[in-house]
């Protein structure tokens, strides 16, 4: 039912049609204001929450909160992605010819190796997020480096290792992106769905 259906189906009931939808919205409205903290209801009488394990510390299904979750998710995904690929472009095999040439099963090892002074150098140039996106993409075991923080210079000689191939990062990672793109429209559906009291 589209908003032009329902505002021609609005304005042809009646008024006791019109005085019930009204109300309809009245009480949605004080139900929201009940258990909203910053309303003018005293704090002390509003029921407390039940929150389950799955849902907690999550945002309420439909609210702006979880659009821009799904948002900022999507973000991090693509800047997560970006960042493996240019450690998969600039970087260097972890085993040398001749650590291969000593044992042979190395080379099939996939793993990519920069240190931490060229990446920085390299990567600065793309985003000023450096070291917050490495320590996401360690979190995902995209990649593992020593210490918990990196810091420009004292520790340019670190070894940033690539744990996985670029392409199945990319998979895992486009996937994730997927998975928050469905959710954020169907986010905006239900949004605009409540937006019109008339449907």
């Amino acid at each position: 039912m589209s908003v032009n259906v329902a505002s021609a189906a609005y304005m042809e009931s009646g008024l006791k049609g019109k005085v019930a939808l009204f109300n309809q919205v009245v009480d949605k409205h004080n139900n929201n204001q009940a258990v909203n903290p910053f309303s003018q209801a005293k704090v002390g009488l509003m029921p407390k929450p039940t929150i389950s394990k799955e849902d907690y510390g999550k945002p309420l299904k439909g609210s702006m909160s979880e659009s821009r979750a799904y948002k900022a998710t999507i973000a991090v995904c693509r800047e997560m992605m970006e960042l493996c690929d240019v450690i998969n472009q600039c970087g260097e095999p972890l085993f040398t010819e001749e650590e291969i040439k000593k044992d042979p099963s190395k080379a099939s090892d996939p793993r990519i190796v920069i240190s931490f002074g060229a990446l920085f150098a390299i990567y600065t140039t793309i985003s000023d997020k450096v070291v917050g996106m490495l320590l996401r993409a360690r979190k995902h075991k995209f990649l593992d480096f020593e210490g918990e923080c990196l810091f420009q210079r004292r520790d340019d000689h670190v070894p940033i290792i690539l744990l996985k191939p670029n392409r199945e990062i990319r998979e895992i990672l486009n996937e994730k992106i997927e998975v928050a793109k469905a959710g954020l429209r169907e986010n905006e559906e239900l949004n605009e769905r409540e937006k019109s009291p008339y449907l």
